[in-house]
């Protein structure tokens, strides 16, 4: 599997290091050109013709930095398409974007434009712990510990999967499933806040780095590829050098414009 980092932040900004420049971007990543999860950015960073390519969009929840994209591919389509984008996720999630974005008042509704036989969007609603397959590749959701209803993933092709948390705070399910997995090659997990900083974590249903190495023990994989997500720009370099302090042998903190392949 391939995998594009399109963004990889848990807000937008522009930080200024040093004298450079560093783009943080909301998160949103490219799997194998045809399945985008969480599209926080998306559309100012991919070609129609490579919007043209996506035939599913994968869901954790309904919060803004992960959404926040979909709109604008979906404006882009219009009349592009030959097949609806099937929008996936747990039925919450659903119900939350077609409720208060595709709404007609905030954004039209293409689940139903531009006619409802041929619309730019359509819905597919996942089943916690059970795997359903989006094109080639298998999705497995299990809810997590956010502040509304969320789901992390376990991504499958063939022999090979990864586990991605989506926003979560302390949790179970989703580590249980990837501790049983035998094919389980990495783990993204979303590390927000700096570890003075935990009450805003607890309140708002993040990790820190402290709370990160306490998950990832869960896994029970301590060698298993550790991909960190998610970093409020504000905070990133402290959040940077208290996971360095964790001796975790393969963690890596992902950059905008990277690619990873499982």
């Amino acid at each position: 599997m391939n995998i594009r980092v399109l963004g990889s932040h848990g807000s937008d900004l522009m930080l200024n290091e040093t004298g450079q420049d560093r783009v943080c971007r909301c998160v949103g990543f490219l799997i194998d050109h045809t399945l985008l999860i969480d599209p926080g950015t998306g559309a100012c960073h991919l070609t129609i013709q490579e919007q043209l390519q996506l035939t599913h969009v994968l869901l954790s929840h309904a919060h803004f930095d992960h959404i926040k994209s979909l709109p604008a591919i979906a404006d882009n389509l219009v009349g592009l398409n030959t097949h609806p984008v099937i929008i996936a996720s747990i039925a919450p999630v659903l119900q939350a974007i077609r409720a208060h974005i595709f709404n007609e008042d905030i954004f039209p509704d293409f689940f139903h434009l531009p006619t409802p036989d041929e619309p730019v969007l359509a819905d597919q609603i996942l089943t916690p712990a059970k795997e359903i397959m989006l094109g080639h590749l298998g999705i497995t959701p299990y809810e997590v510990n956010h502040t509304i209803p969320c789901s992390g993933y376990l991504v499958r092709e063939h022999q090979t999967s990864w586990v991605f948390s989506g926003d979560t705070h302390q949790t179970e399910a989703l580590w249980n499933a990837a501790k049983q997995d035998p094919h389980l090659k990495a783990a993204f997990i979303e590390t927000s806040f700096p570890d003075e900083m935990l009450t805003m974590a607890n309140t708002s249903k993040h990790l820190t780095p402290s709370l990160l190495a306490q998950e990832f023990q869960k896994i029970g994989r301590p060698d298993l590829p550790l991909f960190i997500y998610h970093m409020k720009p504000r905070f990133r370099d402290r959040i940077a050098q208290q996971l360095a302090r964790l001796k975790i042998p393969n963690l890596h903190i992902l950059e905008e414009d990277e690619e990873i392949s499982i």
